[in-house]
Order: C-alpha cells, then sequence, then structure tokens
C-alpha cells in the first residue's frame, strides 16, 4: 500500500512535469512574438503577426527616443529598416538604450550622433 511519501512524490513529479510543459509552451509563443518563430500549436498565426508587430512598433518607439539621431537620419526609411532589424532579433538585455546601440551597431555606425553625411554613406554602401 502506498504511503504518504509516495503519493507526495508523484504529485510533485506531475507538477514538475507541467511546469516544464508551461514553460516549453511560453518559450515557443515568446519565440514567435520577438524572435520571428514559428508559430506555436494552438495560437492563430495573424494574430501573433499583430501582437509582434505591436511589440515591434513599441520597440521602434522607445528606440526612437533613445537615439533621435538615427531617426533624423534615417529619415522615412527608420520603420521598415528598424522593422528589419528586430524582426529578426530579440531586445537586448539593458533596455531602450542597449537596442538603440546594438541597432547602431547592426546598421554599422556610431552610436553617437554621426557627422553630417556618414550615416547616409554608411547606409549607401550597405545597401549597395
Amino acid at each position: 500500500m502506498p504511503d504518504r511519501q509516495d503519493d507526495q512524490r508523484g504529485q510533485d513529479e506531475q507538477q514538475g512535469e507541467r511546469r516544464a510543459r508551461l514553460a516549453r509552451a511560453q518559450r515557443e509563443l515568446l519565440t514567435a512574438l520577438v524572435a520571428a518563430g514559428p508559430h506555436p500549436d494552438g495560437f492563430d498565426p495573424e494574430r501573433l503577426r499583430v501582437q509582434a508587430a505591436g511589440l515591434i512598433a513599441k520597440r521602434r518607439s522607445l528606440v526612437a527616443r533613445s537615439a533621435p539621431h538615427l531617426v533624423a537620419r534615417l529619415g522615412p526609411r527608420f520603420t521598415g529598416i528598424f522593422a528589419e532589424y528586430a524582426g529578426a532579433r530579440p531586445k537586448p538585455p539593458g533596455g531602450s538604450r542597449a537596442d538603440a546601440l546594438a541597432f547602431a551597431a547592426w546598421l554599422g555606425v556610431p552610436p553617437e550622433a554621426p557627422r553630417p553625411g556618414r550615416l547616409a554613406r554608411l547606409l549607401r554602401r550597405r545597401s549597395g
């Protein structure tokens, strides 16, 4: 006859398995939302796309506040270029300033406001 300790161990194991499944599902969802990962089962792909776009827009807004010189230099291209950057990269640890620095590094430009014309030349080389 099983004793209370055996029952408790069985319950603990089941709880551990449930937590592991939940953690795996959360990782899959987060990857789909912020790192262009595959859509997890049970989620509407269109809703995930809309939510992911909203998260990128929020990131873009925060980076724009942290690095207005990049916005000024990129002009209307900022939105599309940032979407390309953010769509393939999760937000780095360290907040919006770290994201702005990583974006500048991805662009291949100095993290501080460059001299006039330098960013445009760097971007032409990158796209050309």
